[in-house]
């Protein structure tokens, strides 16, 4: 049974074409790349058109270019200037590491682990360069490193959709979820810069309905992240990323909490690593001030603490984590208790 198209990934393709122009002497044709190596042949048409397969190899070969491998091209003695028998190769003797350059099996190993923990987002492009250039050191991408291979991951599929359409000049749009609503609300923008702020994407953009510039949260796109036909904007440069980190971090100063922590608790010794202010209360009780961005996102993560802790101020806070601990209360009652009963001490705790 032939190969299905589309079934090679670009690392494999890249890594099968490296080979295979190394292990030439006299070089390959375009035709014989295209109808030979693993990732072309499978979609190679003999006698037909093969105009997107040699798109794709011009594509390909300008990666293995920046990988900083040599790929010569050469023209053949007897038919100068003919652009359909030029042979592509890559010297060996070029590409091979120096001589006093070597790594050991484990070295090799903590190359490729250290490539691997960037497969997603805006570096998937530059961890796929750095695996096919291993892969030809003969680290195998499909080796196990210590039985497991850790990843920073994007987090939020919507990452690499909005990146694109920044790029592009594209508006997009999407259904956006805020705290407190029941239905996602569909929203129009054109990004201006993706950032990362105190660990989470965030998206900084012009809202087409409202005109005006607002900050999403990535972690609330519900569903894909679509281009809206035939609307463009014109990008506003590396300092949209600094405007909107600006904004957050004034946010972030903004806005203060104060939270009683239980000496000794998992709650005490977290939050107080991201304290702005400690200070002694009651014996046997602290106090920490917590500078943050987003009010729903801190209630998620003190209700999580339970009795650990108590919210002082302010008031919106305390409230949301008090939201939170009665509605883990309700999820877990008595079917046959009384309904409306007042909260127990246990779910008040965190807002004492």
């Amino acid at each position: 049974m032939p190969d299905k198209p589309g079934r090679v990934s670009v690392e494999e393709r890249l890594f099968s074409l490296v080979l295979a122009l190394i292990a030439t002497e006299i070089g390959l044709t375009k035709a014989e790349i295209l109808s030979t190596v693993q990732g072309y042949r499978q979609r190679y048409a003999v006698g037909g058109d093969n105009a997107s397969l040699e798109r794709q190899f011009e594509r390909d070969k300008d990666d293995i270019r920046e990988l900083g491998i040599p790929l010569e091209t050469v023209e053949p003695p007897d038919d100068p200037g003919s652009n359909h028998h030029l042979r592509y190769r890559i010297p060996k003797g070029l590409y091979e590491l120096p001589a006093d350059v070597s790594f050991s099996a484990d070295e090799l190993m903590l190359l490729k682990l250290a490539a691997t923990v960037w497969r997603e987002g805006s570096l998937s492009g530059e961890s796929r360069r750095a695996l096919t250039k291993l892969n030809s050191l003969g680290v195998d991408s499909t080796d196990p490193v210590l039985g497991y291979s850790p990843t920073l991951r994007v987090r939020d599929a919507s990452f690499e959709p909005l990146s694109k359409a920044m790029d592009r000049g594209q508006i997009v749009a999407f259904q956006y979820l805020k705290p407190g609503e029941g239905t996602p609300r569909r929203r129009r923008v054109a990004p201006q810069a993706v950032v990362l702020h105190e660990g989470r994407w965030h998206l900084f953009g012009t809202d087409e309905d409202v005109q005006a510039t607002r900050t999403f949260l990535l972690s609330r796109i519900v569903g894909p992240v679509v281009s809206v036909p035939g609307a463009t904007f014109v990008p506003g440069g590396a300092g949209k990323g600094q405007e909107a980190l600006a904004e957050l971090d004034a946010l972030w100063r903004a806005n203060l909490a104060e939270i009683a922590v239980e000496p000794g608790s998992d709650a005490a010794v977290r939050l107080s690593k991201r304290q702005a202010v400690e200070q002694g209360r009651a014996p046997g009780e602290s106090t920490v001030a917590l500078h943050y961005t987003d009010l729903d996102i801190l209630a998620d993560e003190l209700a999580g603490y339970g009795p650990e802790v108590l919210v002082r101020s302010p008031p919106a806070l305390r409230a949301a984590v008090l939201a939170r601990l009665v509605r883990v209360r309700d999820a877990h009652a008595d079917p046959q208790a009384p309904a409306g009963a007042a909260p127990s001490d246990r779910a008040e705790e965190g807002t004492r």
